[in-house]
């Protein structure tokens, strides 16, 4: 896929992975649609893209609210005139064993990690169908590869990201959409740091998990974006970001059941 002078819409696009994208397709001659929720982080990732001399556009966005996304697509189309490229990167993080974990939280995260890349994907599919060539691009994780303790909430949802891209592939498959789901691994962005806990989570124990996520959270921003661009422009189906992610895949695909027992091993402590 040629991406000089294609329309992207990027969602999460004010920090992290979401940044780094920006910026590498920029690099590429994208225009951008760029949309996230933190209005002064976006501000300042627009401004970083624009001076790669792209046209760029910012949305101020809740994937949560349905009034929002399905007002989107038309201010993307007034603007560029069309789109090309749907990355659905938003999302959040929440630690905590499940009964822990509040039903109120729970549902927070799925409307966004979940629902909003269905919402997104819903309300783009009919411009993305008018283009000669256009991809779907949904980041799951490395987490919707294995289930580790802690993470019911957050991997039930990426799990269901996985999912939902591989059945909207086969669905449409032999059309001009392309449907690309992202693995990544451990990426140092500020998910953790930015994680809803439950409100009596023991001090210590808050450090600790930090501290692990910390050491596990190394691979920078831009490279995880440099191999997830060429994952578009090569048409991949899946791509898997980082040694850590292609090494759990071959875990899970082996010991589908039992893989937790050697992935506890490599994790510090």
């Amino acid at each position: 896929m040629n991406l000089e002078n294609r329309v992207a819409v990027l969602t999460g696009a004010g920090s992290g992975i979401g940044r780094a994208l920006a910026l590498t397709l920029a690099q590429r001659g994208v225009r951008l649609a760029l949309a996230d929720i933190d209005p002064d982080g976006l501000r300042e990732t627009a401004s970083l893209a624009a001076s790669r001399g792209v046209d760029v556009s910012e949305h101020i966005l809740d994937v949560a609210s349905r009034e929002q996304v399905a007002a989107l697509p038309r201010a993307v189309i007034d603007r560029h005139g069309g789109v090309d490229l749907l990355i659905n990167n938003a999302g959040v993080a929440l630690g905590g064993t499940f009964d822990r974990i509040s039903e109120a939280n729970f549902d927070w995260l799925m409307e966004i990690n979940f629902h909003g890349v269905v919402r997104m994907t819903r309300a783009f599919l009919p411009p993305l169908r008018a283009r000669d060539a256009a991809r779907i691009v949904n980041l799951s994780s490395l987490y919707g590869l294995i289930a580790p303790p802690e993470q019911s909430a957050y991997s039930a949802s990426k799990f269901a990201v996985r999912g939902f891209s591989n059945a909207l592939r086969h669905e449409l498959a032999g059309t001009a959409v392309g449907v690309t789901v992202v693995h990544p691994g451990g990426v140092a962005t500020a998910i953790a740091r930015n994680a809803r806990i439950p409100a009596d989570e023991p001090a210590d124990n808050i450090r600790r998990r930090l501290d692990i996520m910390e050491r596990l959270l190394r691979m920078p921003p831009a490279r995880a974006a440099g191999i997830i661009v060429k994952g578009i422009e090569r048409e991949q189906d899946r791509v898997l970001v980082g040694i850590d992610a292609r090494i759990v895949s071959i875990l899970e695909r082996f010991f589908p059941v039992h893989y937790w027992r050697i992935v506890r091993l490599a994790i510090p402590t």
